[in-house]
């Protein structure tokens, strides 16, 4: 099975774009988050046409997140955070093929100090709350999404330009690893420890040329789920189409619960990493 997490940064100005990554990557569940469009305008004929059933919650502006199923519906358990009354649709989750899926977006946080730094704080804060009682259900999870964090400086180019962003700030960093210490893996890390792996390119400054990247979208195995782990990477060339996000799919493949094997490898080697 594989399950991917894609920042589309607009799904209809985007659409070619999602549209032909599904046709070549064939992921089985996939996360998109800053959809940009509120619900009535997702494509959703579109995508079923692709292939793939989907749930969303659609937002104008900066927001909104979708869960996709090839093949079939994802079943929806939750919408929001508990506790999230702020209306700022940044977490949706569902049922996939036997696994729970988490599609999250969280906030960028700059300017950091002041408000919107506070704000992602507190919502990382649920997130984890949230995050162990999950755990605590005994199911197979992936919590996939743009989390706007950096988690070390591996994963960041020119670190030392980061320093007071809300993205690399130590707040953040420390509630990501926290994250982690508490049972999550961190599943491209744990497969490629060294390798230099970005998600995101600026617009600006030749980002991409250069490879001035960040890697900023993770998806976080549960301890039952991370055994299952086969294999895990960014699609990086999706950035370099025209009209792409600045954001690149990230994706893991994990045994199937049943038969225990994974996807032909047809499929399952299309794209590997460059590193």
């Amino acid at each position: 099975m594989k399950i991917a997490s894609f920042n589309i940064n607009g799904v209809n100005g985007r659409l070619p774009v999602l549209l032909r990554w599904l046709a070549e990557a064939e992921p089985d569940a996939v996360c998109l988050q800053e959809l940009k469009a509120p619900d009535e305008k997702f494509p959703i004929d579109a995508i079923r046409e692709a292939g793939y059933g989907a749930i969303w919650h659609g937002q104008k502006s900066w927001n909104g997140v979708a869960i996709l199923a090839r093949g079939t519906d994802p079943l929806e358990t939750r919408r929001g955070l508990p506790g999230d009354d702020d209306h700022q649709s940044r977490y949706l989750e569902a049922a996939v093929k036997g696994v729970l899926i988490g599609c999250l977006y969280l906030p960028n946080g700059n300017p950091a100090p002041g408000p919107k730094f506070d704000y992602k704080l507190r919502w990382l804060e649920r997130f984890a709350n949230h995050a162990a009682e999950l755990m605590a259900t005994g199911a197979p999870v992936v919590l996939a999404g743009d989390y706007n964090v950096i988690p070390t400086e591996m994963d960041v180019y020119e670190p030392e330009r980061w320093v007071d962003d809300a993205l690399f700030r130590p707040e953040v960093r420390e509630a990501f690893h926290h994250l982690l210490n508490t049972g999550w893996s961190d599943a491209i890390r744990s497969l490629q420890p060294e390798a230099t792996l970005y998600t995101f390119w600026d617009y600006l400054r030749n980002a991409w040329g250069r490879d001035a990247g960040l890697r900023l979208d993770h998806l976080l195995l549960s301890p039952n789920l991370a055994p299952r782990l086969l294999a895990a990477g960014v699609d990086r060339d999706v950035r370099g189409w025209e009209k792409a996000s600045d954001h690149a799919p990230a994706w893991i493949e994990i045994t199937d619960a049943e038969a225990g094997t994974k996807r032909t490898a047809t499929r399952s080697s299309k794209r590997r990493p460059k590193e």
